[in-house]
């Protein structure tokens, strides 16, 4: 029987692979082990093997062209056998289908257990997928508890992505029966987010199968035995905190404060730790205990032990690291430095905010001559594809913004076309809400390039990672006042670095100091910004 062999995923990164070179062509006999091909994937170039033995039916991917990742690659199987109904690639699974039958028949038992026990009426909401890069979402708060009534509408809780904190809506109508993810927890997507249906119904074992499925009976037996001491003592326990009884308030607010919610005494049902609990919260228990050690000596010094503590990271804080990390370890970087005089750029500020109603930035004004400098120099708005690269039409500016989960870059669109008043109020705006977490996910998609400013923190000069896919990043520091030297005289100028770090795939190191010499000129001499 012919097999149907898929493009193979040869790194976690893999989205497609290109047949660089055929070892075999149709009609080739193959053997186990021999080489196939050689596949391209996004890192390297591998030799792919054959796992089984027959002949070169057909190939999926001509030599040169690509394909995702499970598509049809090719088929082997006996000489002059019928395949027509495996070329289309929809037919594919059904070469598979009696191989896979004993590999899946244990997920398709586990599977059905499952759809059998979600009672009629009612309705399980996943994690949904807010953006094309999240991997998993977290619950930043819920608007509904367990109980309430929910209509289509709704807004049912505030999740947190990889790029922003969106608001999720309920498309359903009923009463919230279960939250599969609790305030300040992170799940994948597609996992369970919640459960709606009609009022009192039992939907204790909706997604237990999945959970049993995935460990022994060992395992399950003891979570069993885990779940009867936890309501025999819902307070008892104090090795784990997932056994306290405590509010999704109270919870959150001992870890902002540092609460240790074992050492709190619970005054609501049950002992159930609650909101007024953790305020009044007095910890005594340390000093204390010092207090016999410090009447026994005296004369020692006392020293107060300091703690450490955790902080969760957020979703955004994560994807930061990834998109660093992949960026600095994937990229090229190289660094190109020049020192600005200001002394005309501050004499122009000042002529533009004389103006009724009218106040730009230093900032303002790196980033509108930026946007002309990477007009006159398109490859420095260009962006590394792998076997191609990419000039972008538009100039879209990606300005850095400080947040307390880390950094984000809301971008300015067209920003070439804007006026330094637009721009200043864009920037206002858009770093307003960054900080409130009020950005929306396309208003941070789509940068060109990007500018960082640590000028305004007195930094006087530093280097940046480039935010790709992006080709470089430009760093601003500080406008500083000290001697300098002009038509042979020292006297006293204004001046700032500025620092471009560029991907050496896409920006040469000439390219990029053209680049710099023409932002330079025009934040010296700021009216050829005019011309």
């Amino acid at each position: 029987m012919a097999e149907v062999i898929t493009m193979p995923r040869l790194s976690d990164t893999m989205t497609e692979g290109k047949v660089a070179k055929w070892h075999k062509k149709v009609g080739d006999k193959v053997k186990e082990g021999d080489i196939l091909a050689e596949i391209e994937t996004d890192k390297a170039v591998q030799d792919f093997e054959s796992e089984i033995e027959g002949t070169l039916l057909y190939v999926g991917v001509e030599e040169g062209g690509a394909a995702a990742v499970d598509s049809v690659l090719a088929i082997i199987g006996n000489e002059g056998e019928d395949i027509s109904g495996l070329t289309g690639g929809a037919a594919a699974p059904a070469a598979e289908a009696e191989e896979k039958k004993s590999e899946e028949q244990p997920k398709a038992e586990t599977a059905a257990p499952a759809a059998a026990e979600v009672p009629a009426g009612v309705e399980v909401i996943t994690m949904p997928r807010l953006s094309d890069t999240m991997t998993e979402g977290k619950v930043a708060k819920w608007h509904k508890n367990v109980g309430d009534t929910v209509k289509e509408g709704d807004l049912l809780a505030e999740i947190e992505t990889d790029k922003a904190v969106q608001d999720f809506e309920s498309e359903f109508n009923g009463v919230l029966l279960k939250q599969g993810v609790e305030e300040g927890g992170a799940a994948p997507v597609d996992s369970v987010l919640a459960i709606i249906g009609p009022a009192g119904t039992d939907v204790s074992a909706v997604g237990a199968p999945k959970a049993a499925a995935a460990s022994t009976e060992k395992p399950a037996e003891q979570k069993t035995e885990a779940k009867t001491e936890e309501k025999a003592a819902p307070a008892a326990d104090a090795s784990s905190s997932d056994r306290v009884a405590i509010s999704p308030l109270a919870k959150k607010m001992a870890q902002d404060k540092g609460v240790d919610i074992h050492s709190v005494q619970g005054s609501g049902e049950n002992g159930r730790i609650v909101k007024k609990d953790i305020e009044n919260y007095q910890p005594a228990a340390k000093p204390a205990a010092s207090a016999p050690a410090a009447s026994a000596a005296p004369v020692a010094v006392s020293f107060v032990q300091g703690e450490d503590t955790e902080t969760p990271n957020s979703q955004v804080r994560n994807i930061i690291a990834k998109r660093l990390s992949e960026s600095k370890f994937s990229a090229p970087h190289y660094y190109l430095m020049v020192e600005i005089n200001m002394d005309k750029a501050i004499e122009a500020r000042k002529e533009i905010n004389s103006l009724p109603d009218t106040k730009i930035s230093f900032n303002d004004m790196i980033i509108k001559a930026t946007a002309i400098a990477l007009r006159k120099h398109p490859q420095v708005n260009s962006s590394w594809a792998g076997d191609k690269i990419i000039h972008r039409g538009n100039i879209n500016i990606g300005v850095a913004v400080a947040i307390p989960d880390g950094l984000v870059v809301p971008v300015l669109k067209n920003t070439d076309q804007m006026t330094y008043t637009q721009i200043s109020a864009s920037v206002k705006d858009m770093a307003s809400r960054a900080k409130s977490k009020g950005l929306k996910a396309n208003e941070m998609e789509g940068s060109t390039f990007s500018i960082s400013n640590l000028g305004m923190f007195g930094i006087e000069t530093f280097t940046s990672i480039i935010n790709q896919p992006n080709s470089a990043i430009l760093s601003v520091g500080a406008i500083i006042e000290k001697p300098i030297v002009k038509d042979g005289q020292i006297v006293v100028g204004n001046t700032m670095k500025l620092s471009l770090a560029c991907d050496h795939r896409v920006v040469d190191g000439a390219t990029g100091a053209q680049f710099l010499q023409t932002l330079r000129t025009y934040l010296e001499s700021p009216l050829t910004l005019l011309l």
